[in-house]
């Protein structure tokens, strides 16, 4: 036994039976029986195979590494997949008329409006129009009781007639008095007082024709009539009601012409001109452009929403536009016929500047390209560095680079 059994075995001898695992007890019956003790291998078996696979991993990576190698240089050399872009994604470059446009909002309405009144006191006999109907100028829409102006008219006009009898009168006295005194045969103080009496009475004539005059207008403006061709859009009297002067009766409009009252942004109003087109879209009326004019712009922006008011007159000829519709109308501000545009989403930008992908002969090519400021319909012009008739790519596919083999297909 060696002297590192000894020392194993000298704790195992110590411990009680009942104290030792199953090793101990193997281990102390064998020093009884006087038998030599069993050495555990396992360790070395676990370092040879540690020693033989750490050597078989570096015969296996000094082996295979340049074929791994020759498989990635073979994967670099060969060429790329053709990619495949449909109709969609390109576009053939044509030269075309380019706009510059300033949007503005707002609703519509009638290019004239009149809130028919009363102009006198009375009692609404009738009124002879609804809301929607057509009118035309001169036609009767209410009528007012007409009695007690007609006796107001009746009695100016006595008052008148019988102070025009009075003012004949004095004018005959006025005449004979003016012969007397030619003869001598009366005082020229009897002439004054002639004189001043007739010119009493005809300055009171006047004074009752006016009233007669007024008494007149009254009458008629009891009668209500449409002031121009229209259509009715509100009612706010009844027969029977009485009304005194200034109560509203009917509301009449034109709606041959309609008025857009629009907002445009601050920053647009140096760019707004009168008698500018505009092509307005209303809510509602879905794939129709109305054609409308700039009449009138605001010179001040309204506070709190630093807009500036446009005013745009539509024709309206068929009536389809009413008044309370909302519009979305483009002020042209500028024109660029026979220019080169493509869509923005066809620009690529790296450090070189703006350039454009064409395909040419299966390949896409970059071509560099200046551009011109961005136009309605997200369109941006292109000055030079390309050509008309060119197929270039327009849709945003980050994937296609310049040299990359390319295929068109159908949408």
């Amino acid at each position: 036994m060696t002297e590192n059994d000894k020392k194993i075995e000298q704790p195992t001898q110590n411990k009680p039976d009942w104290a030792m695992n199953r090793r101990e007890a193997e281990r102390a019956r064998r020093v009884r029986e006087g038998l030599a003790q069993r050495r555990r291998k396992w360790p070395w078996v676990l370092l040879v195979l540690i020693v033989a696979g750490g050597a078989g991993y570096y015969y296996y990576s000094a082996k295979m590494a340049p074929v791994a190698a020759g498989e990635i240089s073979d994967q670099a050399q060969t060429p790329g997949t053709v990619m495949q872009v449909n109709t969609a994604e390109i576009a053939v470059l044509r030269p075309q008329t380019l706009q510059r446009v300033v949007r503005v909002i707002g609703p519509l309405g009638p290019i004239r409006q009149a809130q028919l009144s009363s102009q006198v006191n009375g009692r609404v006999e009738a009124v002879a129009a609804q809301p929607g109907d057509r009118v035309t100028e001169g036609e009767v829409l209410a009528q007012i009781d007409v009695e007690t102006l007609s006796l107001e008219l009746q009695q100016a006009r006595s008052n008148a007639d019988a102070t025009r009898a009075q003012l004949d009168l004095a004018e005959v006295q006025l005449e004979r008095a003016q012969q007397l005194i030619d003869r001598g045969v009366a005082p020229t103080s009897s002439l004054n007082e002639v004189q001043s009496n007739v010119a009493q009475l005809r300055a009171r004539l006047s004074a009752l024709e006016d009233q007669v005059s007024g008494a007149e207008l009254r009458l008629r403006n009891a009668t209500v009539r449409a002031p121009y061709d229209g259509v009715i859009s509100a009612r706010s009297a009844e027969p029977g009601q009485y009304v005194g002067v200034g109560a509203p009766l009917l509301t009449v409009v034109d709606l041959t012409k309609v008025e857009m009252r629009a907002s445009a942004a601050v920053a647009s109003g140096a760019l707004l001109r009168r008698d500018q087109a505009v092509i307005v879209r209303i809510d509602g009326i879905p794939d129709r452009e109305f054609e409308g004019i700039v009449t009138r712009i605001n010179p001040v922006a309204e506070e709190g929403t630093r807009t500036i008011p446009v005013y745009v007159q539509i024709d309206n000829t068929d009536g389809v536009l009413l008044g309370g519709m909302f519009g979305v109308g483009q002020i042209v501000v500028e024109d660029a016929p026979q220019s080169l545009a493509v869509p923005a989403t066809a620009l690529r930008e790296d450090a070189a500047g703006y350039h454009l992908l064409q395909i040419e002969d299966g390949r896409l090519v970059r071509r560099q390209v200046e551009t011109g400021g961005d136009w309605a319909g997200g369109l941006v012009r292109i000055l030079s560095g390309i050509a008309p008739g060119q197929t270039v790519v327009t849709a945003p596919l980050p994937s296609l680079t310049d040299g990359d083999a390319v295929e068109i297909v159908e949408e």
